[in-house]
């Protein structure tokens, strides 16, 4: 018995999953960030902690547009912004993996032959244009007409 063969693809895939996996799971276990009253506070909150223990009397350019009333709320406005984001990330390479496919199927579609069959013709036909009938009479002469009366 041979062992089904696993694609490159799908080692990447594994791979990339064992690594996700070990930076969440990796502080933990170590305990990083043990000797902290916050252990595993934001990137925001350690950049301040650390210039106002340098500069005291530091007084910040700018102030936020929307101070959020609660860490709740901006917990979720965070999280609401990480879906969205998301879900452009998912839509734009779905959309990709879709076009791939269809060219892949068009270009499989052209290679294989297509047996003939007398009831649909290999190659699309455009309608015989009909010839549209002269006006027995100049555009003129016809004008004249509904006038004389």
């Amino acid at each position: 018995m041979s062992s089904p063969r696993v694609s490159k693809n799908t080692k990447i895939n594994a791979l990339l999953l064992l690594v996700v996996v070990a930076l969440a799971v990796l502080p933990l276990a170590l305990g990083l960030g043990d000797h902290k009253e916050e252990p595993f506070t934001g990137a925001d909150a350690e950049a301040e902690t650390a210039i106002t223990e340098l500069q005291p009397d530091y007084e910040p350019w700018f102030s936020p547009l929307y101070e959020p009333p609660s860490g709740e709320i901006e917990s979720a406005l965070f999280a609401l912004q990480a879906a969205l984001g998301a879900g452009v990330l998912a839509y734009y390479f779905g959309v990709r993996r879709g076009r791939r496919q269809g060219e892949a199927r068009a270009r499989a579609e052209l290679a294989s032959p297509v047996p003939a069959s007398p009831a649909a013709p290999l190659v699309p036909t455009a309608p015989a244009a009909s010839p549209v009938p002269a006006s027995p009479m100049p555009a003129e002469a016809s004008d004249a007409v509904g006038k004389d009366a």
